[in-house]
């Protein structure tokens, strides 16, 4: 309980230092829990595989999902596909290749298991690392959905080649039903419990109870899918994608600010301790050893190297053949525009939680008894390509972009914005036409009312107006900061009178939180 305590602490003291420091959180957690590993006062970590995967997967995935939207994912379809499946296959079938011809006696299937396991990169320590060093925003989003929707299909192998070994047979016709079967169930799932959560959203009502929800929801769908012979992965993402599209109340500010601010929280946390964990799991890898470190650090580096050099050979020709499939149409598929982007695409290719999790839930024993056909040395060698595409990748990921000068295009973040902004101010404008039609205000406050609707689109992006109307804006806006002020100071003294109020004789807590919460409620408004 301690370690899980101190893991915690360190993920939210990390995302600060990181910030200050240039460098991703994830990576700092996880050299945290290496120095942790090694001291002799911290005990070695023993958790049961089984629960590593649903423990820590089904958060993650589903605050990813919160940044993402479906259209998002349709544009992108062709990029992520050969990203998300294409790419998970070719590096499987490369890892275990050579896996088989180097680790001596190492079986195929075996082999295939460490290729499955290695193959996929981590959609956390992706999307952290990227977010965190300015990349534009069309490689985040492939990213994101690299990051995403691989973990199915290398799950999906890796439960293949798992059953492969540990029976001993192999039926192609076979594997290939169980990835759709998983597959349909998967989305099957999804898109049911989707649908009762919104239900259960309606009747609850209540935004506190809303959000509890969704903290449940990532779980049930992975473990129920997983029951049902399903991809517990895929699943969560279905779920999550389907709640993100029908559950979008513009007029729930309270329950949106909320729901954000507790999937931020929780990502954090989840995050520091999942990365956290894999430091502290090394100490144990290296005890499987025996005395063969250097062998396996060789077998380990040989396996690092053909899982970064197949990333690059293979993206280098993929981006070409998606530059040259993209047409005009495709005005939203977002692809690597230049050489330089697709370097940065392919040094963020790093490895994680799904990994670990996966590496250390390989069976000990086949159905005849015998022990597991090398998993110490897949265990070894999953772990060494962990830490050195984490740890070595993360860290020169921000000097790689600076070097090569791959930067967000800000011009089109600004264009867009300002859109919204004159999207959001006709919208306005348009709702109180339709107001005054029905109802008459006096001249001074429907002059007031133009104004406000003028100024809902000038406050999110001041460039959509001219200079003249903007000075106009700029003045109202000091005298609105002023007003805001006095505001502020008001409310801030009716809470601390409320609030004091706690303590004095006679006083009912319960009262006083409910009208300090409508306090803060008007203050929030």
């Amino acid at each position: 309980m301690a370690l899980l305590l101190l893991l915690l602490l360190g993920a939210v003291i990390t995302v600060p230092l990181g910030e200050r420091l240039g460098l991703p959180a994830p990576v700092l957690m996880t050299l945290a829990g290496v120095g942790m590993a090694f001291l002799s006062f911290v005990p070695n970590v023993e958790i049961p595989p089984e629960i590593i995967l649903p423990a820590l997967l089904p958060p993650l995935l589903y605050a990813s999902v919160q940044r993402t939207s479906w259209r998002q994912f349709a544009a992108n379809k062709r990029p992520i596909f050969l990203l998300a499946v294409a790419l998970v296959f070719v590096t499987t079938a490369a890892v275990a290749a050579v896996a088989n011809a180097i680790v001596p006696g190492l079986p195929i299937a075996a082999a295939v298991a460490l290729g499955a396991l290695v193959a996929p990169p981590d959609p956390v320590a992706a999307t952290a690392v990227a977010g965190s060093v300015g990349l534009p925003r069309r490689l985040v989003s492939i990213l994101e959905g690299e990051g995403l929707f691989n973990d199915v299909t290398a799950i999906v192998l890796y439960h293949v080649a798992i059953a492969a070994a540990v029976s001993g047979s192999f039926s192609l016709p076979e594997a290939f039903g169980l990835l759709i079967l998983s597959a349909v169930v998967a989305v099957v799932v999804g898109l049911v419990l989707g649908w009762l959560t919104i239900k259960l959203m309606g009747l609850l009502g209540d935004a506190t109870l809303q959000v509890g929800l969704t903290l449940l929801v990532p779980f049930v769908s992975y473990v129920l899918a997983e029951e049902l012979m399903g991809s517990g992965v895929l699943a969560v993402l279905t779920t999550a994608l389907f709640l993100a599209e029908h559950t979008a109340d513009a007029d729930d500010v309270l329950g949106r600010l909320t729901g954000r601010t507790f999937w931020e929280i929780v990502d954090t946390l989840v995050t520091g301790v999942a990365f956290g964990l894999i430091g502290l799991e090394l100490h144990n890898v290296f005890g499987t050893a025996d005395g063969r470190e250097l062998r396996l650090l060789g077998w380990g580096l040989a396996v690092v190297a053909v899982v970064v050099g197949v990333r690059l050979l293979y993206l280098l020709p993929a981006t070409w053949l998606a530059k040259r499939l993209h047409t005009r149409r495709d005005v939203s598929e977002e692809i690597p525009t230049s050489w330089r982007e697709t370097v940065v695409m392919w040094w963020a290719g790093m490895r994680g939680v799904a990994s670990v999790a996966l590496a250390l839930a390989i069976p000990l024993k086949t159905d005849d008894g015998k022990p597991f056909p090398g998993r110490d040395e897949i265990v070894f060698i999953a772990f060494a390509v962990i830490l050195a595409t984490l740890v070595i990748q993360g860290l020169t990921l921000p000097w790689l972009v600076r070097k090569l000068r791959v930067k967000a295009d800000t011009d089109a973040e600004e264009a867009l914005e300002k859109d919204l902004a004159i999207r959001a101010a006709q919208a306005a404008k348009q709702r109180l036409k339709e107001i005054q039609e029905v109802e008459e205000f006096p001249d001074e406050v429907a002059e007031r009312l133009q104004r406000l609707a003028y100024d809902v689109g000038a406050r999110i992006s001041p460039d959509m107006v001219d200079d003249e109307r903007r000075e106009a804006y700029a003045q109202r806006a000091e005298r609105f900061k002023a007003v805001s002020r006095v505001q502020r100071e008001m409310m801030s003294a009716a809470r601390h009178a409320v609030l004091s109020a706690r303590n004095e004789a006679g006083a009912d807590p319960e009262i006083v939180d409910r009208v300090l919460r409508q306090l803060d409620v008007r203050s929030l408004r």
